[in-house]
């Protein structure tokens, strides 16, 4: 079906598809967690970690899909459970824009990631057969190599 536009109308659209951002989101089919959770939690990161600011507008539903090669029924999932938990909001006619979330609630959540990011690792250290010694050597290791880095990139 072709659809005709005014020009105002037309040059709305292109407004409209211009502030929505283009995500880094990465979905891997391979993983045991669900597409729509790993969208969900890449999204959350963005927000907490400030890369995403309040108001930002998000991609439409319909768009995100497009891009990530996914169905539209999940990234809706996706916005529908970052909006309950308050991380988004979507205005009707307008989009969905990343929300304004509280600094103790961006803490909390951060702290649950890197909580959980260390417990995959550790496990993943146990699965390898190293002892607790082992795996806090490698961790410390990886925390001095990391130090300095940052040092050599100030």
């Amino acid at each position: 079906m072709l659809r005709l536009y005014s020009r105002r109308a037309f040059t709305g659209l292109l407004r409209k598809e211009a502030a929505a951002i283009q995500l880094p989101i990465h979905i891997s089919e391979h993983s045991r967690e669900p597409i729509y959770h790993q969208i969900e939690q890449q999204l959350i990161s963005f927000i907490v970690s400030g890369q995403l600011k309040p108001g930002t507008p998000l991609p439409s539903i319909r768009s995100l899909a497009s891009d990530l090669a996914c169905s539209v029924i999940t990234v809706n999932r996706a916005y529908q459970n970052l909006e309950q938990r308050k991380f988004i909001q979507t205005v009707q006619g307008k989009g969905t824009f990343v929300a304004d979330v509280q600094e103790g609630e961006k803490k909390q959540v951060a702290d649950a990631s890197l909580h959980q990011a260390f417990r995959a690792a550790i496990e993943m250290s146990f699965r390898l057969q190293n002892d607790p010694e082992q795996t806090r050597q490698t961790f410390e290791q990886i925390l001095a190599e990391m130090l300095q880095e940052r040092r050599r990139d100030e």
